[in-house]
């Protein structure tokens, strides 16, 4: 008998696609995970910024701080940790694009830009998303009219730890989960269970399990140095056991109540299944 599903990791990413950290609870907001994904880093097109073109996002990192978090290089002693504020001040607006939708945004500071450019060696802007600007879940799959921050598509990132242990079995050189960059992480259950839940709780909130998570070259790039996984590729690996429609699944793409708080050690109760 599979032990209990069990909430065994929350993980907040303030700024998309640099490094995130773990909490022992977190606030959930219409956007998922309170302070998730708020703040985005642009380039000189005011388009998206991620590691999947440049991998070096991967070495920055992002611990909390009063109000706010810091970001530090972990290959530049040099450079100062940057302090950023949970939300930006709205004196400079601007418009930005992720993915297909083109959002405004409110700027961040000069000095942060100016800071991340040295960080980065390219021009770039940090840019923030205001509770007032509209971002759908993608319309087909979302009855209810969801919303999600500069995240790829979804409020919420769901993974077990049962999945990940099945893919190190298959790989020549084991990766941790910051590879799949999860806002949820459950124990318990059977590898992959995930793939047939639809409705379940955590604690006493409601999530949806909309579809399964797509991976993309990221997974490849080790966060601690921003190299390409040179030992068993998980993306490869994932795609000769787990690929439906040209996608290699792991994780499920989730939507979640709008409110709440979630807590380590929280119940994990599936209600339906697909």
């Amino acid at each position: 008998m599979s032990a209990p599903l069990t909430l065994s990791g929350l993980f907040i990413y303030p700024v998309k696609s640099l490094g995130g950290y773990a909490v022992p609870e977190a606030e959930v907001t219409a956007r998922g995970l309170r302070y998730d994904r708020r703040w985005l880093l642009v380039d000189e097109r005011n388009r998206f910024m991620t590691q999947r073109q440049q991998p070096e996002l991967a070495l920055l990192t992002v611990a909390p701080a009063y109000n706010g978090f810091l970001i530090s290089h972990r290959q530049r002693p040099d450079l100062l940790p940057l302090f950023i504020p949970f939300e930006a001040t709205p004196d400079r607006t601007l418009f930005v694009t992720v993915w297909d939708d083109i959002l405004w945004a409110w700027r961040g500071t000069p000095e942060a830009d100016e800071w991340l450019a040295e960080a980065l060696g390219r021009p770039c802007r940090l840019v923030y998303m205001s509770d007032m600007v509209r971002r759908d879940v993608e319309p087909t799959l979302n009855p209810e009219g969801q919303l999600v921050s500069f995240a790829d598509g979804y409020p919420f990132l769901l993974a077990g730890e049962a999945a990940l242990a099945d893919l190190n079995t298959r790989l020549a050189q084991p990766v941790p989960m910051n590879r799949f960059r999860p806002n949820l992480v459950f124990g318990g259950g059977e590898a992959y269970e995930d793939d047939r839940w639809e409705r379940f709780q955590i604690g006493e909130l409601p999530f949806r399990a909309v579809r399964g998570c797509g991976r993309c070259v990221m997974t490849t790039i080790d966060q601690v140095t921003a190299q390409k996984n040179p030992v068993g590729d998980p993306l490869r690996t994932l795609a000769a056991y787990r690929k439906v429609d040209n996608s290699s699944l792991f994780g499920q793409n989730v939507t979640g109540p709008g409110q709440g708080r979630l807590r380590v050690g929280d119940a994990v109760t599936v209600l339906s299944y697909k």
